[in-house]
């Protein structure tokens, strides 16, 4: 539990529908449920990830679930992570990609990635910037086509003293 009282857990099966909930009531990048199932992200797609090569983990003040984030160990990817925007501003995004980013390293993944919309005035882009992450360019074709693709290397950092040169 974190000292604002906001506890972070791995979702469960029986939370699946919490997570359709968190995700069609944000406000920037909202999609209705039938948009989302166009993607082919259902309850029942959800659930097999679950099953599979993905984690998820809902944030939750008290019995109130606020949001959650997602990850595939398999595409090393953050796939989402969304937070009621009553409850935006009070650490449960960050807390929430710090489950997902450590998960994925727990996995061995040295590099992540993720992508979100082209354009620096979102929420969720300044979002990921303040976290280190680092814009490497819009995608130009298949599902992300026009997204921005951001990663993030968990690699050792260099041991090289001060004043040092790697070659």
């Amino acid at each position: 539990m974190t000292g604002n009282g906001m506890n972070v857990r791995v979702a469960e099966w029986a939370d699946i529908d919490t997570l359709f909930e968190i995700r069609t009531s944000v406000v920037e990048n909202y999609q209705s449920r039938e948009e989302i199932a166009e993607l082919g992200i259902t309850p029942e797609s959800v659930a097999e990830m679950l099953a599979t090569d993905c984690c998820a983990w809902i944030a939750e003040i008290g019995e109130r679930s606020i949001g959650f984030s997602i990850a595939n160990a398999t595409e090393k990817t953050i796939f989402g992570i969304f937070v009621l925007p009553a409850f935006e501003g009070r650490g449960a995004g960050r807390a929430l990609m710090e489950a997902a980013e450590n998960w994925l390293r727990s996995k061995g993944i040295e590099e992540i990635w993720l992508v979100t919309g082209n354009d620096p005035n979102l929420r969720a882009y300044g979002f990921y910037r303040h976290l280190d992450w680092i814009p490497v360019g819009v995608e130009f074709d298949g599902d992300f086509k026009g997204e921005m693709k951001f990663v993030k290397s968990h690699r050792a950092k260099s041991s090289v003293p001060s004043g040092g040169m790697v070659l």
